[in-house]
């Protein structure tokens, strides 16, 4: 017995010693995480924004001294590391937080952050409640005519930048307030040859609960005031948001401007001096509270600014310029993003626009959505049929073919800028207009951000719903072809940095089984990328016009507009 008892002692003694060592043990550990923690906080104080802010924080860190680093962010090739999380009804001086478990881009954590002086700023991204027509109510970011560039959006708020000391292994707690207020975008003055317009849309407005502004800059012919009985052609340019001149013209020499600048001021010389075609050009604006730009369609997530356009732009403008209002008179283009909408647009109104110009489009066969088949590959970020060594798909490459972002790396960061589809940047914008709604409201991804997993449903609404331009041609032909013959004018480098000439290939073999349709393509080699543009300005808009005047009824004037 008392072996038996001697030996029940040690036993306890052993397990109350364990028991020392376990509480022991997770007190050391809690002051190691305690001391560990990785954390910023912000907060917005009642002076600079009264009520609750419901919208997205980040913090943005740099190596390098500036006094502002909002610039450094939301760029495709970006490499300064922020992070961001959503805050929901944060009151005046309570802190939203950003801690290790934060995703970020390109670095996806606070722990990959190694020890070091940083320059830190923080941003607070403003959404608008919107109370949709469709039942749904979200938040987003309700544009302010800067084009849903969110770190120079007025009333978007931000912090002073500060020079902190990061230690990962020490842990840190740093505190920023966000107490500016991004001031309103100054609007350009009309002048003698450029005119502004923006006007609220009833449709866009019904739709979104909230007003709804689209706009136009319209650029007009030399002595467009002396012949006050004359009609002119017009030139119907797409693109991303912008308040700049069309086809970028530059009325004022740029000094040392880019290639563009200098181009676009040749073009202007030439529209403006003797011996050139008097037409009317326009950019169209029309942002969203998904992106700077609607893809002049009506869709699901974004509602009807095709409509908008249509039937309350288009028909303002030809009231109070003096366009001709004649299929034949108007001409589409736009390159890249307006690329996508002046094709759609020709393809979707063939009775109504006399031909499109269009330049390096946005995926029109989706097929070749950049480099992934949205209809038969299970995954965005890796190439499929390889067993041992995962392949990732290229998003945007060099003219030379150096890969400089990878399809994961754009999900990730669209994933930082913003959660529900609400980055405002190129893949959740196609997802906005192509895609359905989701049963919370917001666009249905394509695919995973996370892991690359595509939804097929998705996939096969987006071509069901015609926004697979191909396929709406190859559907739709027998009733739109007819009215398509010349007028369909495509251009493309042939190393495009987006992969776009891959479905202009797939286009172009569309075509050439209706040769009926005289489809013009064109292809820049070798090493032409993303804007390559074989003409200059001046040729370019004599193009166009030439083209009018060769599809106008017998009998039409044109020497009204030939001064």
């Amino acid at each position: 017995m008392a072996i038996i008892g001697s030996r029940h002692q040690k036993l306890e003694m052993r397990a109350l010693r364990n028991i020392s060592l376990a509480f022991l043990f997770c007190a050391w550990t809690a002051v190691g995480l305690f001391a560990q923690a990785l954390r910023f906080e912000t907060t917005v104080p009642a002076r600079a924004h009264a009520a609750p802010v419901t919208g997205r924080v980040f913090i943005i860190l740099s190596r390098h001294e500036s006094s502002d680093l909002l610039k450094d962010i939301g760029s495709w090739e970006q490499e300064t590391p922020f992070f961001g999380a959503d805050v929901a009804n944060l009151a005046p001086g309570s802190a939203a937080v950003i801690d290790a478990d934060t995703l970020g881009y390109p670095l996806k954590s606070l722990r990959e952050i190694p020890a070091g002086d940083y320059y830190v700023q923080a941003l607070v991204n403003v959404y608008t409640e919107f109370h949709r027509s469709d039942g749904h109510t979200i938040w987003a970011h309700m544009d302010q005519w800067e084009g849903q560039q969110f770190n120079r959006s007025p009333g978007n708020l931000y912090s002073d930048v500060q020079k902190v000391h990061l230690d990962p292994a020490a842990g840190y707690d740093v505190h920023l307030e966000a107490d500016h207020v991004i001031s309103a975008i100054k609007m350009p003055a009309d002048t003698r040859w450029v005119k502004h317009v923006k006007l609220q849309s009833k449709l866009l407005s019904k739709f979104w609960g909230q007003p709804i502004f689209i706009g136009a800059t319209v650029l007009l012919p030399k002595d467009y005031d002396k012949y006050p009985d004359t009609d002119y052609p017009v030139i119907y340019e797409q693109g991303h948001f912008g308040l700049e001149p069309p086809l970028f013209m530059q009325t004022e020499a740029p000094g040392d401007g880019n290639r563009w600048q200098s181009m676009g001021y040749a073009g202007f010389q030439a529209w403006s001096g003797n011996n050139f075609p008097r037409m009317i050009a326009v950019t169209f604006q029309h942002p969203t509270p998904y992106f700077d730009d609607s893809y002049a369609v009506n869709s699901a997530n974004n509602g009807p600014y095709g409509d908008a356009l249509m039937q309350e732009l288009i028909p303002y403008l030809e009231e109070h310029f003096r366009i001709i209002r004649q299929p034949w008179a108007r001409a589409l283009t736009g390159g890249s993003t307006g690329g996508w909408e002046s094709l759609a647009l020709e393809l979707y109104h063939p009775d109504f626009f006399g031909g499109t110009w269009t330049g390096f489009p946005d995926p029109i066969d989706f097929h070749h959505y950049q480099l992934t088949d949205i209809y038969s590959d299970p995954n965005a970020f890796e190439v499929p049929g390889y067993e041992w060594v995962a392949r990732e798909r290229p998003l945007m490459r060099t003219a030379e073919g150096q890969v400089i972002e990878t399809v994961r790396q754009m999900s990730q960061l669209e994933e930082v800028l913003g959660s529900h589809g609400r980055s405002g940047q190129q893949l959740e914008a196609w997802e906005a207009v192509y895609g359905p709604v989701g049963a919370d409201g917001y666009p249905e991804p394509l695919w995973d951000k996370r892991t690359g997993v595509i939804d097929r449903k998705v996939a096969d609404y987006m071509r069901d719903h015609g926004y697979d331009l191909r396929e709406y041609a190859k559907k739709n032909w027998p009733k739109i072809g007819p009215m398509l013959t010349d007028n369909i004018f495509i251009w493309v480098g042939d190393m495009d940095n987006f992969y776009l000439n891959l479905a202009v290939y797939d286009m172009q073999d569309f075509f050439n089984q209706h040769p009926e349709a005289k489809a013009h393509f064109e292809y820049g080699r070798p090493e032409k990328g993303h804007g390559w543009f074989p003409w200059s300005i001046a040729e370019f808009v004599k193009m166009m016009a030439d083209h009018a005047a060769n599809h106008a009824p017998a009998g039409t004037a044109l020497k009204p507009w030939h001064y």
